[in-house]
């Protein structure tokens, strides 16, 4: 694959997110502000950044660091900012516990410690609380068509969604005889059972971090709901569609089979950061992941070779992760009081996105780039995999539960009681019926509470 076969992909993804996002021009409402103008010359983005450059300036950095690839990815261009622009210190808040992300953010609120610059995942639930600000004017044109909410943009994107999949070590098919990749679910089932029966370990899964579950929940889900009714969320907030309907009992069904009947027995105590030796030690066949972890399992054993590729459905159709989705970089208010630490921030997020530092970023965690500027980097067999499933257009594109927004957004406290509701429904071999009953009563409880 060439190089610029991923810059016309990216801005072919990006161009189409026209249709999918909310009605409406830039809103001019912006920390930046709006006002076309003229201005006198000291009172310019220009100016004003030579001012601040003069200046002793400090702002904190908030990010999920979950995930290895992704921390690094950062923390290396955070480092290259500082060295160029030494008036500068930011300071590392990056969540680092297995907590769930929109949770550590409510906890840094609550403790005077929400991050000036922060990314950005549940931005309506930020947004009207009134923590984050729309993304400053003269940072809108480094983007291509960015998701809006309510018609504005409240973020930089960091990258385009990109599709979750298997990934397989080759050696371990070979052993276990597995000559062809699935056409259908059941065909994948079967792989399972072939490598079961060569006493192989199928699957690892990392369900010590909580986000980790949500890569095959949504899988299921996006099988089963998703692809089929883009609009279910917002039908379940109407209490028109149920978690005991018999499409989401199969898709959960069939989450508690596979944990049951082939993934490592150890992992709830298994950390997500685990999963890319596990992997490459032999001690498991598969990973269901995504796209970031290709540099991870490179690094960790560079001659361990492996493939990737979607799980089809029953029908033999394949549904992935894909839509743009409203995250990335934000802005919180109480930062963009502060002139001169706005001005620091404008500077770093145009530092971040130019295609020297954003081209080392995306090829650390294997991903779409969301600028207009052309950003190359070399892609690998499995990125290529990832790219031509984005491309096709027989591909169903979705998102996972959390990541709609609007009429479809879900209570920002759902996500994660709902995971940890199925990992309790795994461990105790419960009824699934029964446990969709308690998802439909939790999830009418914080609809009301949130309405209150």
């Amino acid at each position: 694959m060439t190089k610029n076969t991923i810059t016309k992909l990216s801005i072919m993804l990006l161009t189409a997110t026209t249709v999918l996002t909310a009605c409406g021009g830039n809103n001019n409402n912006n920390a930046s502000g709006g006002n076309t103008a003229t201005k006198p010359a000291s009172e310019t983005p220009a100016a004003n950044a030579d001012a601040a450059a003069k200046k002793e300036i400090s702002f904190t950095i908030g990010y999920a660091s979950g995930d290895p690839a992704t921390k690094k990815a950062i923390a290396d261009t955070v480092k290259k900012y500082t060295d160029a622009n030494p008036n500068v210190t930011i300071k590392d808040l990056s969540e680092t516990s297995s907590a769930a992300y929109l949770d550590w953010l409510k906890t840094k609120d609550a403790v005077g410690e929400f991050p000036d610059l922060v990314e950005m995942r549940d931005t309506e639930v930020f947004a009207d609380a009134g923590k984050i600000v729309e993304l400053p004017a003269d940072l809108l044109d480094l983007f291509e068509s960015p998701p809006q909410v309510d018609g504005k943009v409240w973020n930089a994107p960091l990258q385009v969604n990109s599709p979750q999949g298997i990934i397989y070590s080759k050696k371990a098919y070979a052993d276990a005889g597995i000559a062809e990749l699935p056409k259908t679910y059941d065909e994948f089932i079967a792989i399972q059972e072939k490598l079961k029966t060569a006493g192989i370990t199928p699957l690892v899964v990392g369900g010590k971090d909580i986000f980790h579950m949500g890569f095959w929940v949504n899988k299921f889900l996006i099988d089963d709901v998703f692809s089929k009714d883009p609009d279910w969320n917002s039908k379940r907030t109407a209490q028109t569609v149920s978690f005991t309907d018999p499409n989401v009992v199969q898709g959960m069904t069939d989450f508690k089979q596979l944990f049951k009947n082939y993934v490592d027995k150890g992992w709830l105590s298994t950390a997500d950061n685990q999963t890319a030796s596990i992997l490459v030690s032999g001690k498991a066949a598969q990973l269901y992941s995504g796209t970031w972890m290709f540099t991870q399992i490179a690094e960790a054993d560079p001659n361990f070779e492996f493939g990737f590729y979607a799980i089809p459905d029953r029908e033999g159709k394949l549904n992935v992760i894909g839509l743009p989705s409203p995250a990335g970089w934000s802005l919180s208010t109480e930062a963009a009081q502060d002139a001169d630490k706005t001005e620091a921030i404008k500077s770093f997020i145009r530092f971040f996105f130019e295609p020297e530092q954003y081209s080392a970023y995306l090829a650390t965690i294997n991903a779409i780039p969301t600028t207009k500027e052309k950003v190359t980097y070399d892609t690998s067999e499995q990125m290529q995999v990832a790219l031509d499933l984005v491309a096709d257009a027989n591909v169903t594109k979705s998102l996972a539960i959390n990541n709609w927004w609007g009429d479809n957004l879900i209570p920002p406290q759902f996500r994660n009681w709902y995971y940890k509701l199925l990992q309790d429904m795994v461990m105790k071999d419960g009824d699934v019926t029964d446990y969709m009953k308690q998802a439909d009563t939790e999830y009418d409880n914080q609809v009301k509470a949130n309405s209150l």
